[in-house]
């Protein structure tokens, strides 16, 4: 995913009403941007943090610029929940997900549980669709290994469940991991945050539920999927 011209830097002062971040650009101006993240940032959101800014250049937006990574211990985290999405949907196409390839259509945000829309929907006319939610991670607590959720998750729990009723019926169901950082190679579910998620999680697995986790490259020109780390079930 390419940006369609280099990040702007600058200093965060205040993410606040979780959609909102002021920053002091390298310029010295004072900016308010889009923040696309509705979670807690635990650990990204810390006045004084160096952050990674686009500038969209429709001028019927409120915002112009948007929140893109934050510059923590380990490099760039990517905080913007909607990249993982289209940083997917370019590998799709691109075969480039070895455990989703060879499907004939992606098609994205399909109906389907209870009033939900599942993030792709892979079909081939010789293979079972697979069902597939994808989920952004930025969080990370301890040296080497990322988490989610960072705060209490009730729709990916959802989510979960509504994949496990696709498993049941015997179609594929994957949820799809997207550590948006380069210093992680472990995963496992947040049980101390939200401690329903990280059951249904396993709970989920254990039904059928496919658990992928790709970690990202980052730069402030491109964002794309490296490679496969393992995810710990909860003991």
């Amino acid at each position: 995913m390419d940006f369609p011209q280099p990040l702007m830097r600058g200093t965060l002062v205040s993410r606040y009403k979780r959609f909102f971040a002021d920053v002091i650009l390298e310029d010295g101006s004072a900016i308010t941007a889009h923040c696309p993240n509705p979670g807690a940032m635990l650990g990204v959101n810390t006045p004084g943090l160096p952050v990674w800014l686009s500038k969209s250049g429709d001028p019927k937006r409120k915002l112009a610029h948007t929140l893109e990574f934050v510059e923590a211990e380990g490099g760039l985290v990517g905080v913007n929940t909607m990249a993982p999405n289209r940083l997917v949907a370019e590998a799709l196409a691109a075969d480039a997900i070895p455990e989703l390839a060879g499907y004939a259509t992606h098609r994205r945000e399909v109906k389907y549980g209870e009033a939900s829309r599942v993030d792709f929907l892979l079909e081939h006319p010789d293979r079972t669709p697979c069902w597939l939610e994808i989920k952004n991670c930025h969080l990370s607590r301890t040296k080497g290994l990322a988490e989610f959720p960072d705060c209490v998750a009730a729709r990916s729990t959802k989510h979960l469940r509504e994949l496990e009723t696709m498993a049941a019926a015997g179609e594929r169901a994957v949820v799809l991991f997207v550590v948006q950082r380069t210093d992680c190679e472990g995963f496992r579910a947040c049980a101390e945050l939200d401690p329903r998620f990280a059951a249904a999680l396993d709970h989920a697995a254990a039904a059928g539920v496919e658990v992928l986790v790709y970690t990202a490259k980052m730069s402030p020109k491109a964002v794309t999927l490296s490679h496969r780390i393992p995810w710990t079930p909860q003991a």
